[in-house]
Parts: C-alpha cells; sequence; structure tokens
C-alpha cells in the first residue's frame, strides 16, 4: 500500500490494513473453500473501508479444502 493513500470520504491519511479471504460461487460455496482473497485498507478516523483483491495460489486452495 503506498503512503499516499487518502480517505475519499473524510480525507484522513491514516489507515490500518487487514487480509479477509472469502468463498466464491459453485463448488468453492458448496465445500466452502475461501478462495477468494482481499486487503482491507480502513481509515482509521471515519472506518470507510475499502477492498482490493489479492491474488491466491493453488496450494492454500488445497490446504483450505482439507481444514474447513
Amino acid at each position: 500500500m503506498s503512503n499516499g493513500w487518502k480517505c475519499p470520504k473524510c480525507d484522513c491519511r491514516d489507515y490500518e490494513t487487514d487480509t479477509i479471504a472469502t468463498t466464491g460461487s459453485g463448488w468453492s460455496k458448496i465445500f466452502d473453500m475461501q478462495n477468494r482473497k482481499f486487503t482491507a485498507v480502513t481509515c482509521v478516523h471515519c472506518t470507510y473501508t475499502e477492498f482490493y483483491k489479492s491474488s491466491t495460489s493453488t496450494l492454500g486452495n488445497v490446504f483450505d479444502l482439507f481444514t474447513n
């Protein structure tokens, strides 16, 4: 994440990041495979949050299938 990020709602430049995983549709939903990863960027002042899609690995998806 670039240091140039600015909240589009309140213009604050302070933020926190986190990673979330979600299921897609079809077979991944049936088997509860969380094969979609996102980085969440949240403004520390107003809590506005933006999500940015991250890449996933095949090995990570297989591991997720067997650990759910």
